[in-house]
Parts: C-alpha cells; structure tokens; sequence
C-alpha cells in the first residue's frame, strides 16, 4: 500500500474529502453557485474573481503579475487574484486545497500532479469543454495525451524540460581551473576548489537534485531507464554502485555534504548567499530555471556581474544519460464557480500574442506553436533559456515515469529521496543500505 501524501497531513486530508463528498451529494460548491463542468461561469460578461496560483522565482512572479494585468485590463469584468511563492512545502499546500475542494481557479500544476491529485479526472476541469476559447490546436497531441486522466484533459502543457549543467564562469576562472566535462576534471575542480578555499564548492545539490543526478550517473554508465512500465529497472547492486559515487562526491569536495547546504538556512539555492556570492559554483537544474539563477548571481552586491554559462553533460559512460518532461501545466480546478473564463486566462497566458510576450520563456520554452512564433518573431525569450532547452531536448532521451515525482518521494523533509540522501551524507547508513532504502520506498510508491 502506498505511503501517504506526508503522514503528518494524512488525517487531514481524510477528514477534508469527507467533507468533500458530503458537500458534493448537494451538487453545488461552497458558496452555494454551481460549479466547474460544462459551460458553466459567466458567459454573459458579468463580473467574475478568479484565483491564480503558481510558483517560481522573483523574475516568474514578476513577469506573472504583469500578464495578470494586462488580462484584467483586455477583460474589465475579471478580476484575478495572485497567489505565489518558493516551491518549498508549496505541493502539501495545494495538495490539500485541491482535495478539500479549496483550490485556485487556474492552476500551474506539475505533470505528476494529474496522476497524484487530479481524482482520475475529477478534481480538474476537462479543458476539452472550453475549446471555444482554450485554442487546443496550438499544442502537441502527445504532449495533450500525457495531461489526461479518465480521457479527460486535466491540464494545457506549458513546456517540456530537462537537467543540465549550469557554472559561474567568474569563480572557476577565479580559483583557475577548467569546468568539468568528464569525471576526471570533476574531481579535479573539486581538488582545486578546496585548495582555494574550504568553503569554496564547484557544485551544490540538496536532496532532490542527489535524486535527478543519481538517475543521470547510472543511466549515463548503463543506457537504461530509470523506471519503465511501472517496474525499476536498476538492481540493488547498481544502485548502491550510484550510492558510492555520490560518496565520493562528497569526500572529493565536488559538492558540500547536506549539513553544511542546510546551515546556510536557504529555501533554495538560488537564494543561497554562497551561490549568490560564488562560493558555489555549479549546478544542475531545469532549462526553465536558468534565468533565476543567472539573476541571482549577476545581481550579486557582495561580487556584482558574474558570467553565468551553460554546460556540456558530463560524460560519465557511454550514453547519454538524463530524462526530459513535461514541465508543468495550468489546470483549472472542477470547483472553480468560473472555469471558461479560468480557461481563457490560460489562453491569455500560453496563446495569446500580448501575454505570451510578457511571460516570454519564464516558464520555459513553450509547446503552443502560437507561442514560439511570437518569441521568435519578436525575438523574445531569455537566450541562456532557449539554447538550455535545445541542449537537453538534443541529449536526453529517457522517459520520466509519472511516479518519480510523486511527493511520497521527493516530500522536503519527509519523502524517501531526503530520508535516504540525507542519512546517506550523514554516514547514518552506507551505500548498500541507502540503496535497498530507496528501491523499497520507490517500489512502495510504485505499487510493486
């Protein structure tokens, strides 16, 4: 049986879709109007609120606001309300408006979210009923297949995306040595990074990130996925081969061990003072992100104008390891007392000229054919973000099955990937056990 969303909430959650099911019996929401399925909402230009939710960083946020804007100004009679911040614990919050009936109208949900939270297609409006003013046409049909649940379309993709490397030029060319391309010069920038200074890093990565490259590592020395047809597909000696690497990270001063990441008391390395600053100087992150971290670090007071560059993958075997996705999409809640006029904010936001000119690629680079044609003739877009996303979508070529971010793994503080790295950095257990750790919570949450 599967582990719960996070134990502390599970009660929780329990006693909301209890509630849930009694309000539902009465065929109405809350507030007593009629809510999210056929054409309901205000088609007849009356006034209407709207809740949109999202996450993301400073330049997202800002950027979102400003769409959000320009929709109230081209649709006087909506009324959108913004509600935003960091990642951190942002999935419990929404995991709990969504199953409580409380969710915002439009909202930017993960792609695992349809398989984890969407109800087999009841707690998403079906955007299929809102083809009259949601232009489906401007998206992939596969990229539209991978939404559904229940052969409902529980969300619009926004972009498909992927990890790759990230480097402040300024700091390796500071301590003097080259960015890593393989194995060798990885340690070999670890070795000289410490000689520099003991606080100095050439990459970080919290929990999650751990998770991302160990799958990257092993599918770069096997050629194989990580996870298909719901079955893991590494053995437990594989696996803790992957663990010894990750050790030896560590131990090579390639990047800090959990503690010292968790006492610089950031919510994300990106607002991180030693990222800022340059004491940590790689990363491995989505193509969508680049844009925040090249912000964070060029806007740096203490070491102001760092170069922020891209990668190459690292070779560590003799494939191409590492897996694209989709990377979010905007779905609309099946409470929501207005879902057409929620999707014509998606519209708005992932079709339309003037919002897609705003928002440009800070969601990553769009699936709507709409949208690209816009940023292109315009020549829009953050320019590290375009050519990140053609890097990882020319390289990586495993699948990403739905179950591996569910929360149950990647939960910041309580999901198996944290449990596991973080007794695995604090030498609690060894990289046999770390191993067998993780495929029991992984085959749990895969139902095997």
């Amino acid at each position: 049986m599967r582990k719960s969303i996070k134990k502390t909430i599970a009660l929780t959650l329990s006693a909301i879709m209890a509630l849930s099911l009694t309000a539902c019996s009465g065929g109405n929401s809350s507030d007593g109007s009629s809510g999210g399925s056929g054409s309901g909402g205000s088609g007849d230009g009356g006034q209407v609120e709207l809740k949109f939710s999202w996450w993301g960083g400073d330049s997202r946020h800002e950027a979102t606001e400003k769409a959000i804007q320009a929709f109230m100004a081209k649709y006087p009679n909506i009324t959108v309300t913004a509600e935003y911040g960091a990642w951190s614990g942002w999935e419990e919050k929404q995991a709990l408006n969504i199953m409580g009936g409380n969710a915002a109208d439009v909202m930017q949900i993960n792609w695992n979210w349809i398989e984890s939270y969407s109800g087999n297609g009841k707690n998403f409006a079906n955007l299929e009923d809102y083809k009259d003013v949601l232009d489906l046409t401007q998206f992939p049909a596969e990229s539209l297949e991978l939404c559904k649940a229940d052969g409902k379309l529980m969300a619009v993709p926004v972009a498909l995306t992927g990890r790759l490397f990230y480097w402040n030029k300024t700091t390796f060319d500071e301590v003097g040595v080259a960015i890593p391309t393989d194995e060798a010069s990885l340690f070999a920038a670890g070795e000289a990074f410490k000689a520099f200074d003991e606080d100095y890093y050439p990459l970080a990565m919290g929990e999650y990130d751990r998770m991302i490259f160990l799958v990257y590592y092993l599918e770069s020395i096997y050629g194989k996925p990580w996870v298909q047809d719901g079955q893991l597909q590494y053995t437990a000696e594989e696996i803790a081969a992957g663990m010894e690497f990750m050790n030896k990270l560590e131990d090579g001063h390639v990047i800090p061990t959990l503690a010292v990441l968790n006492g610089d008391m950031a919510d994300s390395i990106d607002k991180n003072a030693k990222w800022i600053d340059g004491k940590y100087a790689g990363i491995l992150e989505w193509d969508s992100s680049a844009s925040k971290f090249e912000q964070a670090v060029k806007e740096s007071t203490n070491k102001p104008g760092q170069e922020f560059v891209i990668g190459d993958f690292i070779k560590f075997g003799d494939y191409d390891g590492g897996f694209t996705k989709i990377s979010m999409g905007l779905a609309v809640a099946a409470s929501s007392a207005h879902p057409k006029e929620a999707a014509m904010l998606i519209n708005f936001l992932l079709n339309d000229p003037e919002g897609v000119e705003i928002c440009s690629t800070e969601r990553g680079i769009p699936c709507s054919a709409a949208a690209v044609q816009v940023l292109n003739e315009k020549d829009l877009g953050n320019a590290l973000v375009k050519e990140a996303n053609a890097k990882v979508l020319g390289f990586s070529k495993f699948p990403l099955d739905t179950k591996f971010e569910h929360n149950d793994l990647k939960a910041n503080p309580d999901g198996v990937y944290y449990k596991v790295f973080g007794k695995l950095s604090s030498d609690d257990i060894d990289a046999a056990k770390a191993a067998e750790d993780l495929m029991k919570g992984i085959n749990e949450c895969l139902g095997n």
